[in-house]
């Protein structure tokens, strides 16, 4: 499933296109548990978005612990492996699952932004799967900018919190170091931007760090919905931010005994694949 032209192009490029990467029942499995999510949010789902429409954007995370397909896919199915090979892990550990749900015609787009610099770790051996559960049209499917992982910038991250007025997204980053985004969204010809037209069962991998952002713009007769999963390889720790975490998981890390530098563990964060 993931070939060496991935591993490389995912160290290189910070995100590879997988097709048909899960097959039919772990697409009914999700379906059925984002249906389930939808009618049942935990204390963290909110609405991101609501337009004069009434066309909506629902967010949630860290849900795998109370919806039973959700700990399923990330207990049982390849996607563990598929993170860890394509970044060359000896060892992989869950995050947390994050949702995203779009009402036909939503026109509401994410920033761009990084996402390790909000999670309460640090580390280059991260990898995000963003697996949608109905086909997506690449117009409205996410954007990535090629490469960007490596660029040497520390950029001022957007305070999700002003857009979305919840105080639960609030992360008040510091100017110190930091430099403001480019202007990517006027000026997209001027970087080396990837989206795909996809359908369920494909995915797109990326590191934490890649500048990425969209996701919006949706068709009158198209919806979205997506489970997008996080994946802990070799250098990650555990780092409480200053400036603030979304989410924050500082709280409970040091409930189960954590402390910045730890390798994440526990029953929180488990270890899921092993390099054989």
């Amino acid at each position: 499933m993931v070939k060496d032209k991935d591993t490389a192009d995912f160290r290189h490029d910070g995100v590879v296109f997988l097709p048909g990467a899960f097959d039919q029942p772990w697409i009914d499995i999700l379906r059925q548990g984002i249906e389930e999510n939808i009618a049942n949010p935990s204390e963290r789902g909110r609405i991101w978005n609501k337009d004069t429409q009434g066309r909506t954007c629902f967010y949630d995370s860290q849900v795998w612990r109370e919806i039973e397909a959700y700990k399923n896919f990330a207990l049982n199915s390849p996607c563990a492996e598929i993170a860890g090979r394509l970044m060359g892990s000896s060892k992989v550990n869950f995050f947390f699952d994050a949702v995203f749900v779009r009402t036909p015609g939503a026109q509401f787009r994410t920033p761009w932004h990084q996402d390790e610099p909000y999670w309460s770790v640090e580390g280059f051996d991260t990898c995000s799967i963003w697996m949608p559960l109905v086909p997506v049209e690449k117009t409205s499917a996410l954007e990535l900018i090629r490469g960007s992982h490596r660029w040497p910038q520390k950029f001022r991250q957007t305070n999700f919190g002003a857009l979305t007025g919840d105080e639960r997204d609030q992360v008040k980053f510091s100017d110190d170091g930091t430099v403001p985004f480019p202007d990517i969204e006027n000026h997209h010809d001027d970087y080396d931007i990837v989206s795909w037209d996809m359908e369920p069962g494909d995915c797109v991998a990326f590191n934490g760090r890649i500048i990425h952002g969209g996701s919006g713009n949706l068709s009158e007769d198209r919806d979205l919905k997506v489970l997008n999963t996080q994946w802990l390889g070799d250098d990650v720790r555990i780092n409480f931010r200053k400036e603030g975490m979304d989410p924050d998981h500082s709280a409970i890390m040091t409930e189960y005994g954590l402390k910045p530098g730890d390798r994440p563990g526990s029953e929180l964060y488990p270890q899921v694949w092993v390099r054989r």
